[in-house]
Formats: structure tokens, C-alpha cells, sequence
């Protein structure tokens, strides 16, 4: 347990999933898999939300934190709530087919 969280961590949000059977929290190399895919979808999001000036940080292997260019910041429990909560932070609603956004994710697949 955490002591910051206050809680048991005993199951695994469907976006930690490894594979079909992963649904609890396991030691030894699947917990190793689950920490670089999460790690992984970590640096996904953050080449998404940096087009809103956000960053995302993985927490101990059970939460992210959300931080804006201020200083300010939020615990996003898991990946399935994160819009809601950069929509929070930001103050208005995503648009997944704002142009700017979608020139920025296609110079970045360019460039890659």
C-alpha cells in the first residue's frame, strides 16, 4: 500500500492490461512488462498533451500525475479519466479534430 494513496492497489486498470489474462497486480517480469508499457503509453500521451502545453508522469506504478506550465498539477488514477482531467485543467473541451492538433501529430509521424 501507499501511504500517500491510502489504498490497496489489488487490480489493474483495463489500459495497464499486458495481455488477456493480466487483470491483477503480479512481481517478477510480467511487473516489469506492465512498468514499460505503462511507461510507454506515458510518453504517448505526453507527445499528445504537449500540443496543450501538459505533461504526464507516471507515479509508482499505480497513478500519473498531470502537471501544466504553472506549476499546478493532478493525480489521474488511470488513463481511462486523464481527458477528463486535462480538460479540468485546461478549462474547455478537447477537440480530437482540432486541426492544429492533428498538424502537430502529423509533423511528429513525419519526422520519425
Amino acid at each position: 500500500m501507499c501511504i500517500l494513496c491510502g489504498e490497496f492497489i489489488m487490480q489493474v486498470h483495463w489500459t495497464d492490461y499486458t495481455d488477456s489474462t493480466d487483470t491483477e497486480i503480479t512481481v517478477g517480469n510480467q511487473q516489469r512488462i506492465r512498468q514499460r508499457s505503462r511507461l510507454h503509453r506515458t510518453n504517448l500521451c505526453n507527445q499528445l498533451l504537449s500540443h496543450y502545453r501538459l505533461t504526464l508522469e507516471e507515479w509508482n506504478g499505480s497513478k500519473f500525475i498531470l502537471r501544466d506550465a504553472k506549476g499546478n498539477a493532478e493525480i489521474v488514477h488511470d488513463l481511462g479519466t486523464i481527458w477528463h482531467h486535462v480538460e479540468t485543467m485546461i478549462g474547455y473541451p478537447i477537440d480530437p479534430l482540432d486541426g492544429s492538433l492533428l498538424d502537430k501529430i502529423a509533423e511528429r509521424s513525419s519526422a520519425q
